[in-house]
């Protein structure tokens, strides 16, 4: 399909949906609308016509109980007569127990009369309504029934339209076939009322052809009457007819103004597309007339003045490229110097797609899995903007054979040998980049509680590749050249230099944090790290817990088997406390045998916890050292431990770490190879102690900082003081 085409019917599509659905939104909308409103209608009515119908019984019950209350038989008739003349019933009659008449009112309704109470009996007309009553003497004996009766007439039937105000129809009976009595119905809607009501039945309602809707109202005991009610529906006339004519007019006028709004839009369009067409092909003077001064009149202003500038652009480009090769011996002197390595291969890879005239390119760099990794990319549209979305694996497709060989590849894009994960495109140009050593630099140390994680990434056994550095499709030629692939070994020399230099720095930078003999963080990062877990623990409300250790006797170790020996001890015992922390714990070597432990998110409960079991992994196995003569030995080595925890004993990073050496230096004088808890720091005039009710643990079950904390003792130790228990680290 044509651009007029898909226009146009977008268009119609646009305009005639809402138009379609609001016309069928507006009908159905009223006809639901009017269909409830009518429902509603007939509801009330039904409910007014059981209550009349149900008053009406109970002015004739009233009326023959009146007639029943008088004792003397020959006054019955009067009373009779009386009620009959005050309007409370048209006719009254008395029967005896063997069903005949012993007197009734002249003038009386004809019969069959209906039964207020009874079952509504089979066959014939509604001629009256009427209430029957018991006739019993003083002593209880039936002598008959009193019965009173009103007429169901035309006027009764019209008084019941005027209570409810519906129309009223009464039926003959339930049983034979439906006939009308008496109704308030015009002559013209009769018949389609009564075959309305015949399909109905309960509560529910029928709609008839002309709009109107019927509802059938008993007969069941307490309303014997068969009654059919009917109102007229309230939509406007010929609203269907209304709402098919103007969506017919609105379909019309549609189609008239896409055809003729896609003719005007189109036109220029397909100019305008011919000369993309010509640019792409490399002619850059083709221009587009502008025809108007809107968007699309603008759209074709703003690809003559591009293509102008595009061919300014080129031009300038060649003439400046050489120039460019020139300083890159001087950005790659500056490059080197820089530690950031997002940044230099940023800058390297900017560098060389304006050296080449390449729409885009990517660093990839080579990872311990053997894949090529995606670090840095530019120019890239849809997925492959993602530098982590480029991952290809070392010897497939262009990049991984690049690596794979160590030999640069440039040409057309050739479907059938890209590998999975590269960028398409229509020229590439691809070169790798090594440096010596490479290969060495792999895993930096064990990855494991209280040690610092690995930084390097290992190349793959055998090669010393570190990634590939490609461009794609150059701007304004055919494909890359002989000369871009020189320009890119240059910018791929630099970027050699700067991840090895990245890698080293990286390296050295570990290896000043960390002790070389055990492989624990160092005390220059204990003063980092106590800074920095003092001001979470502060800021989140937790608590810090800080273990100074200290070997016990450790100089007689190194007197006794030679501090070959002792190194050996240092080393197994940093090996044991790292196996007894958790992986957020930071394990660091103080000094010569003195090490401090810090526990974020740990109370003075768990803080003992951890001492009980450091203290007993160490006095329960003795460390094998070679003693003298080569012969092996085992050196039984305790420890003794000073706890404090933030902020219940200090107040600070420092304050925190000498009131744990305070607690050591107990630890020792009460006899070594147990622990103690630091004293609580002596609040300051000044500050406020908040107080607790009770020892409640949070609902995330951390100790928070400022409630009572937990104390415990080691083994020959004491508790600074009592405290209520808190809850412990669940070790």
């Amino acid at each position: 399909m044509t651009l007029r085409g898909r226009l146009t019917a977008a268009f119609l599509t646009v305009v005639l949906g809402p138009v379609l659905l609001g016309a069928f939104f507006v009908g159905s909308t009223m006809a639901t609308l009017d269909r409830s409103r009518s429902t509603e209608r007939l509801g009330l009515a039904a409910a007014g016509v059981r209550t009349s119908v149900d008053a009406l019984c109970q002015q004739l019950r009233a009326a023959a109980d009146a007639v029943a209350l008088v004792t003397d038989p020959a006054a019955r008739p009067r009373a009779a007569t009386q009620v009959v003349g005050r309007g409370l019933a048209a006719a009254v009659t008395i029967t005896d127990t063997a069903g005949r008449t012993s007197y009734a009112t002249p003038g009386g309704p004809e019969t069959p009369w209906r039964d207020c109470a009874g079952d509504p009996p089979a066959g014939g007309p509604v001629r009256a309504l009427a209430a029957r009553v018991q006739l019993r003497d003083p002593a209880g004996t039936d002598l008959g029934t009193v019965a009173a009766a009103q007429p169901v007439d035309p006027a009764f039937v019209a008084r019941l339209a005027a209570v409810t105000g519906v129309a009223v129809t009464l039926l003959d009976d339930a049983a034979g076939p439906d006939r009308i009595t008496h109704t308030t119905e015009t002559r013209g809607v009769r018949e389609a009322v009564l075959a309305a009501a015949r399909t109905v039945g309960g509560d529910r309602v029928a709609e008839t052809g002309d709009g109107r809707y019927v509802r059938r109202v008993g007969p069941v005991p307490g309303q014997p009457l068969p009654l059919v009610l009917s109102v007229p529906g309230e939509r406007p006339p010929h609203l269907y007819a209304a709402l098919v004519g103007a969506v017919a007019l609105a379909a019309l006028l549609a189609v008239a103004a896409a055809w003729r709004l896609a003719r005007v839009t189109t036109r220029p369009l397909v100019e305008l597309a011919g000369a993309v067409d010509r640019v792409a092909h490399g002619d850059l003077t083709a221009r587009v007339p502008v025809r108007s001064r809107d968007e699309i009149g603008r759209l074709a202003g703003a690809f003559n003045r591009m293509t102008r500038e595009t061919g300014s652009y080129v031009a300038a480009l060649t003439t400046s490229r050489d120039q460019l090769r020139g300083h890159l011996a001087v950005l790659g002197d500056t490059l080197a110097s820089t530690h950031d390595l997002q940044r230099i291969l940023r800058v390297i890879l900017h560098s060389a797609i304006a050296a080449t005239g390449a729409r885009a390119g990517a660093v990839l760099l080579l990872d311990g899995d053997g894949l090529l990794v995606g670090r840095c990319v530019e120019g890239l549209d849809g997925p492959d903007a993602d530098p982590a979305a480029l991952r290809v694996p070392v010897g497939a497709g262009v990049v991984g054979t690049v690596a794979a060989t160590g030999e640069p590849l440039h040409g057309r894009w050739d479907p059938e040998r890209a590998g999975a994960g590269e960028p398409s495109c229509e020229t590439y140009v691809a070169v790798p980049f090594a440096a010596p050593g490479a290969a060495e630099l792999g895993g930096r140390g064990p990855d494991r509680p209280g040690h610092p994680p690995a930084d390097g990434e290992p190349a793959p056994p055998g090669s010393t590749a570190l990634g590939v550095l490609a461009l794609y499709d150059r701007v304004g030629a055919a494909e890359f050249d002989d000369d871009d692939l020189v320009t890119l070994r240059t910018f791929a020399g630099h970027a050699a230099v700067a991840v090895e230099n990245v890698r080293v720095h990286e390296e050295a930078q570990r290896l000043s944090l960390t002790d070389p003999l055990t492989g624990l963080w160092n005390y220059r990062y204990l003063r980092e790290s106590i800074r920095r877990e003092v001001e979470r623990a502060n800021r989140f409300g937790r608590m810090l817990s800080v273990l100074a250790l200290d070997l016990d006797r450790f100089k007689d170790v190194n007197d006794t088997w030679g501090h070959a020996a002792g190194d050996a001890v240092l080393v197994e015992f940093a090996r044991r406390v790292r196996g007894e922390i958790r992986e957020v714990d930071l394990a660091f070597r103080h000094g010569g045998e003195e090490f401090v432990v810090l526990l974020p998110e740990t109370d003075a409960r768990g803080a003992t916890i951890v001492a009980e079991r450091l203290g007993a992994v160490v006095r329960d196995q003795p460390v094998p050292v070679d003693g003298h003569a080569g012969e092996p030995v085992r050196v039984p080595v305790t420890v003794s431990i000073g706890i404090a925890v933030y902020p219940d004993h200090a107040a600070g990073g420092q304050q925190v770490l000498d009131a744990a050496d305070d607690a050591l230096y107990a630890a020792k004088a009460a006899g070594r190879d147990g622990y103690r808890l630091a004293r609580p720091a002596e609040p300051t005039p000044t500050q406020e102690i908040p107080v607790v009710a009770a020892a409640v643990s949070p609902p995330d079950g951390l100790p928070r900082a400022g409630t009572p904390d937990a104390a415990g003792t080691g083994q020959g130790g004491a508790s600074s003081g009592p405290h209520p228990p808190r809850q412990s680290r669940g070790r």
